[in-house]
């Protein structure tokens, strides 16, 4: 009877293992299908993006046969102020009708000349300008298509047989007949690193919105690693254990969760309204980012400072020096790495806010480049937001573009906190 009781108590036993051994194979399974899930997610964005973007880094553009006729063009010499009046847009649209001389009538000429971009002209004179020994004579110019027939050129290749849009039937044609005698090719994009931004799809660029980024993250930068880095220490290292603190503590917390648009109106109201500081400007983006990374950068450097062992201290304190001494000298330099590793994340956290700064007026359309931290500016997931809502179906290659610049700026960021951490990284 005990030996049927004790096979009774073993055959439950594994029946209790086989139930957790099967619960566990389940739960590890359900893991790996998230993770596939998540992955594939991931995958299937990432090949949506780029299957858009990538033809915004290649460029349609069209061969004519100019002559820079001085009748034409209305001037006689080549300075700067006969450069700013003359007659460009005549000269572009002669070497159209010289191409197409069987063209004839209002429309149909209309329709001939949108064949290539609006700033063909100022490619005419930025090479008479350079070039002046031109004036009276006859080159070859390639000039960047118009976005219609860009659009329709780079879709030949498809299976529909190419997106035809706003592009009629003749003007299909003589597509066709630049691309038969080797008077249209694509070539790369450089007016998408060059350029500002601009109503003319082809003529649209992100250098401006890059610079803008970039003086806006150098501003943030500058304020809050120092802030941020200071508070962890005083809060870690030298400020007592009481109410306060611990109030100062929850707050910092909280303010991580904070929605990034309750900073931008903050900012709006602060910044802008009380110290009337310029709109749009990288000064105030900046401020603002400030504001919403500190938490982050806060919280990492205080994590890093906790991850020196109090060995180090001790040691510090018991070869007489002070507490300052200790701080500056042995804590803060083996802490440096974790608070560097903070700072890269919450920089990258900033670079890709839309919100707060749309707030403080960042949405303006701007083409010039900025020049400094109070001159008006814009960023780039703002300048994605704007070309996502233009009506044009080139903008849509050139937003999933701006997407793979800003993606790659952030794995970078993302990839570099990472080496630096396994670089610099102290193990106890």
């Amino acid at each position: 009877m005990t030996d049927l009781s004790q096979a009774q108590v073993r055959e439950r036993i594994e029946q209790s293992l086989a139930r957790r051994h099967r619960k566990e194979k389940l739960f590890r399974g359900l893991g790996i299908a998230s993770i596939a899930f998540g992955v594939l997610a991931v995958l299937v964005l990432f090949t949506d993006i780029i299957s858009k973007g990538s033809g915004a880094f290649v460029q349609t553009a069209v061969q004519l046969e100019v002559t820079y006729d001085a009748a034409e063009l209305g001037i006689d010499t080549v300075d700067e102020e006969s450069l700013t009046w003359a007659n460009f847009t005549g000269v572009v649209r002669e070497a159209l009708r010289e191409r197409f001389p069987d063209v004839s009538g209002r429309s149909e000429k209309r329709e001939l000349y949108s064949l290539v971009s609006t700033g063909a002209p100022f490619t005419l004179r930025d090479r008479l300008a350079a070039n002046p020994e031109l004036l009276g004579k006859t080159e070859k110019v390639w000039f960047a298509a118009d976005d219609d027939v860009d659009t329709f050129y780079k879709s030949l290749d498809d299976s529909a047989g190419g997106f035809r849009g706003r592009t009629s039937e003749r003007m299909a044609g003589w597509v066709e007949q630049l691309a038969e005698s080797g008077e249209l090719k694509k070539r790369f994009n450089t007016t998408f690193f060059t350029n500002g931004d601009s109503r003319e799809p082809e003529q649209a660029g992100i250098r401006a919105a890059l610079v803008g980024s970039l003086l806006t993250l150098l501003v943030t930068l500058a304020l809050s690693f120092p802030i941020g880095v200071a508070a962890a220490i005083y809060l870690e290292e030298f400020a007592p254990r009481n109410r306060w603190t611990d109030l100062i503590e929850v707050n910092i917390n909280n303010l991580a969760a904070v929605p990034s648009i309750v900073f931008g109106l903050l900012g709006l109201a602060i910044f802008i309204n009380f110290f009337e500081l310029p709109r749009s400007a990288p000064l105030v983006g900046g401020l603002v980012l400030t504001l919403m990374t500190l938490p982050t950068i806060i919280i990492s450097s205080r994590a890093a400072l906790k991850s020196v062992p109090p060995s180090i201290r001790e040691a510090a304190m018991g070869m007489g020096a002070s507490r300052m001494q200790v701080v500056l000298h042995h804590v803060l330099p083996l802490a440096m790495p974790g608070m560097l590793t903070g700072a890269i994340i919450g920089m990258a956290q900033a670079l890709g806010e839309t919100a707060p700064l749309l707030m403080i007026g960042m949405v303006a359309f701007i083409v010039d480049v900025p020049g400094g931290v109070t001159d008006p500016a814009t960023v780039l997931p703002v300048q994605i937001f704007l070309w996502a809502d233009s009506p044009e179906r080139a903008f849509v290659e050139k937003t999933s573009a701006a997407i793979m610049v800003l993606l790659s700026v952030l794995i970078v960021m993302n990839a570099s906190a990472v080496w630096l951490r396994k670089k610099l990284e102290r193990r106890w």
